[in-house]
């Protein structure tokens, strides 16, 4: 007969967190949210980290190039969806690379026979207003000036003409040589008084661009999370089809952690993927793998996989019917649970520790606290994402208020039917995922600023200022369902929502 379990798969609706003693210090300015997105060895601490313990779902309503320059911005990451073709995956990574790079890589360049109207055109198209007049019109040759918004009128001036006539020339700009540090070349900006400052190597051929309005973007965001050429961080899915032609395209665009995305990571496919893939990129890489609701899960991706964080979680998200449809899954807090328990019990046995994401069943910032305190190193979302303003839909009215299209990735809108091992045929047999609609919530940044000052305010609660220290000081305790009612305001009128809506 089947294997019984003894225990009950609970949600994180079913538990309160208690405080311990707030101290002095305990003050949210006093919190760190810096948390491991890959293993490393418990001797030697944290190697790959994010400034935020947010990260969104590889879903296509959801993680675009937008949402991820954003999130980015804030300290977490997006993971790029990977139901796409190669190159339009590739292409969005690249997009967020290119955002804010500190040294940015010139794509918008011109030959000095170009004219007013070219230089329009590929405004238009690029959306940059400073394009480099480079010899043949190529990224990486001569500079010979620089040519911006400002050089010329659309309505007044000849179109016809070359931009020979209007370009600063190279003799006249501040220029630095190649090999610069960005703080040196934000102090000559910041001297000269200059929007941009071309970077040349000894030939003066045009090697990047540092923007002043790149120097005042980063004060802005100070927890913003950036590689080492202050590119934003960007993450993208894979799947085990086409996985190594896919990573080989990501990772050429410059993308910072893959993951392998399944609706059950607990297979022979996922591990042998990810050992080829850490065969051809070794350490290069950071690789996640999932999803998974158990200890031996966990222990099996974690070795036969060697994956740097795992995912857990199946059929808790909003728009998941995969219990619904095929009797798989788990209560997301029990999930939790177990999986950090085994990464704890392996991080002792081995002297490696890896990160854990709790992936859905987060339908609050208490609950996304709760798995926080559970033992998640960082939490995935998808709904949380796709009601902000940046996510990829288009915002539609419905009696007076605003939604935004969300749909599974196991809907047939989706498509994704790689992500699924239904059969052998290449479509989905069943949808696994719905296809619905969410309320606008406007701004990320105001929706993540909201959120992060409750996890600070929580942390201290509990007496702590690392994530770390939550895991290990959080106590927790279940609750009734009348606990659940207690804790409302079943029993007052609020007043405000009894009013009348006066436009």
């Amino acid at each position: 007969m089947a294997i019984i379990i003894d225990d009950v798969s609970h949600t994180f609706h079913e538990f309160l967190l208690l405080p311990g003693l707030t101290k002095k210090e305990h003050v949210p300015g006093n919190v760190s949210l810096k948390t491991p997105i890959q293993r490393y060895k418990t001797a030697e601490g944290m190697k790959a980290a994010l400034n935020a313990p947010f990260v969104s779902a590889a879903m296509q309503a959801v993680s675009g190039p937008e949402l991820a320059i954003a999130l980015a911005r804030k300290g977490g990451i997006a993971f790029i969806f990977c139901s796409q073709s190669i190159e339009s995956q590739a292409k969005m990574v690249k997009e967020v690379k290119e955002h804010k790079a500190g040294f940015v890589e010139s794509d918008s360049n011109l030959p000095p026979t170009a004219t007013l109207q070219d230089a329009l055109n590929l405004r238009r198209k690029t959306g940059h207003s400073t394009i480099a007049i480079t010899e043949n019109g190529g990224r990486n040759t001569k500079l010979l000036g620089i040519l911006t918004s400002k050089d010329f009128w659309e309505y007044k001036d000849d179109l016809s003409q070359t931009v020979q006539g209007f370009f600063t020339p190279r003799e006249k700009l501040v220029m630095a040589e190649e090999g610069v540090s960005l703080q040196d070349a934000t102090n000559l900006l910041w001297k000269h008084k200059k929007e941009c400052l071309p970077i040349v190597d000894k030939q003066g051929n045009l090697k990047a661009l540092v923007f002043r309005k790149d120097y005042f973007d980063h004060h802005s965001y100070p927890d913003e999370l950036t590689d080492s050429r202050k590119r934003l961080f960007v993450g993208a899915a894979l799947n085990t089809y086409d996985y190594m032609e896919r990573a080989s395209a990501l990772v050429e665009a410059g993308v910072d952690v893959l993951c392998l995305d399944s609706s059950d990571g607990y297979t022979e496919w996922q591990a042998e993927a990810a050992k080829q893939l850490r065969k051809k990129f070794g350490s290069n890489i950071i690789l996640g793998g999932g999803n998974i609701v158990s200890a031996d899960a966990f222990r099996y991706l974690a070795t036969e996989g060697e994956v740097d964080f795992v995912k857990v979680g199946i059929g808790g998200g909003s728009i998941c019917i995969t219990r619904e449809q095929k009797g798989i899954g788990r209560g997301q807090a029990s999930a939790v649970m177990d999986v950090a328990r085994e990464r704890d019990k392996f991080a002792k046995e081995t002297g490696i520790y890896v990160p854990m994401c709790s992936d859905g069943g987060l339908n609050s910032d208490t609950q996304m606290i709760m798995a926080l305190a559970m033992g998640a190193d960082f939490v995935m979302m998808g709904k949380y994402f796709a009601m902000t303003e940046e996510s990829p839909t288009a915002k539609i009215s419905y009696r007076g208020r605003l939604y935004k299209p969300y749909w599974g990735e196991g809907s047939n809108r989706a498509r994704n039917w790689q992500r699924y091992k239904q059969s052998e045929a290449a479509h989905l047999i069943f949808e696994e995922g719905v296809d619905a609609y969410v309320p606008y919530s406007g701004p990320l940044t105001d929706k993540v600023d909201v959120s992060l000052v409750k996890l600070r305010s929580t942390m201290c609660n509990v007496g702590s200022l690392t994530l770390k220290e939550l895991h290990e000081k959080a106590r927790i305790t279940k609750v009734s369902e009348m606990t659940v009612v207690e804790g409302g305001t079943s029993t007052v009128e609020m007043l405000d929502r009894m009013q009348p809506n006066v436009d």
